[in-house]
């Protein structure tokens, strides 16, 4: 299956910044917030160059939620549930793999510099496990991955208002993963190690969007 170009986005709906004066407001955090973050990742593509036609879709949800045990460092809880689909014609007949995937983790987030009073960056470690499986049509085998991973990132806030942030993760900075995959009686295992120390030159590259909301 071809590498999916998954596209971050977010709606933000009736959001407006109040016409107060920054000065009297307070952006950021204290101990007992909670938050709550959410990102979706979609993506939907068409190939056809006249013998072959390809067609994929994938969507993810990857909800979030933490509390902060002081002004600068929360702890919490996330998921992610993702599901696909590609068809591919070729003369006339039409063939579908479907894949679904599932994944949870805990985090730990610290924010450790404020940019002005609305941007705050923050470093986040997090621990994690996941599965994904694919069915492909005609086969009675289905191909299953299960895995876990640990990983820091940087990431920052910047608050529309008092309670609405608007989260960008920037870089990943370094992350390891051990995974197993399964296909009828026959299994490999694979580990992989990234690191991304020289974030300057990338923090958009695989930037991520969401929306933060503190109670």
């Amino acid at each position: 299956m071809k590498k999916l170009l998954l596209l971050s986005a977010f709606a933000v709906f009736g959001l407006s910044v109040n016409a107060q004066e920054e000065g009297e407001k307070t952006f950021g955090f204290e101990q007992g917030n909670i938050i709550v973050e959410g990102g979706i990742n979609f993506n939907s593509s068409t190939d056809d160059d006249g013998t072959v036609e390809d067609k994929s879709s994938r969507f993810n949800f990857m909800p979030k939620a933490g509390y902060f045990i002081n002004d600068k460092f929360a702890v919490g809880i996330e998921l992610g549930i993702g599901s696909g689909k590609e068809e591919t014609t070729v003369g006339g007949t039409t063939s579908e793999d479907k894949t679904s995937s599932f994944s949870g983790g805990v985090f730990a987030r610290y924010y450790f510099l404020d940019l002005g009073k609305r941007f705050k960056t923050y470093a986040e470690a997090g621990v994690g496990f996941g599965s994904s499986k694919l069915e492909q049509e005609g086969v009675d085998d289905e191909l299953k991955t299960t895995g876990f991973g640990v990983g820091i990132d940087l990431g920052i806030n910047y608050f529309i208002t008092e309670r609405f942030a608007i989260n960008f993760g920037l870089a990943d900075l370094l992350s390891f993963s051990s995974n197993t995959t399964e296909f009828g009686d026959a299994e490999s295992d694979s580990t992989s190690f990234n690191g991304n120390l020289n974030i300057f030159n990338n923090f958009f590259d695989t930037a991520t969007f969401g929306l933060t909301y503190k109670f």
